[in-house]
């Protein structure tokens, strides 16, 4: 049976789950932060998904790469399936921008995670939700 890891689900808000995989916003308020994760058992790479699986991933990091775009107007989207502290597979998907603390290198490790205050933390998921409710992604309970 699939569960998510504890230190994913310590360190993200659900926002909900598409057809294959559970969206998870970061807690990390340095950076508007995704992350895929599929909801198979057992899977730390993605040529352990099926076929269809593995399609249907790309599908969901496409439309979610383009709806963070959109929304907040990034300069690049970093999407990584790095997994070396959180081995279960999982997609990260990093809004970046030339003035993030991190630019241009790679978000991890470059600064101490950001507390997000509570209503932004709201208000982003909000807004993620929002602009993938019509793209196939459901609420969660």
């Amino acid at each position: 049976m699939f569960q998510l890891d504890p230190r994913l689900e310590s360190s993200t808000l659900l926002l909900g789950a598409f057809p294959l995989s559970l969206l998870l916003l970061s807690k990390d308020a340095n950076y508007p932060w995704c992350i895929l994760v599929p909801a198979r058992e057992d899977m730390r790479e993605i040529y352990q998904l099926t076929e269809a699986d593995r399609r249907q991933l790309l599908e969901e990091s496409c439309v979610l790469a383009e709806t963070l775009d959109n929304l907040f107007s990034a300069e690049k989207i970093n999407v990584a399936t790095i997994g070396n502290m959180v081995p279960q597979l999982h997609m990260h998907h990093v809004v970046r921008f030339e003035r993030d603390a991190a630019w241009p290198g790679p978000v991890w490790g470059a600064v101490a995670a950001a507390t997000y205050p509570p209503q932004l933390l709201m208000k982003t998921a909000e807004r993620i939700v929002t602009a993938l409710a019509p793209l196939g992604l459901r609420a969660e309970n």
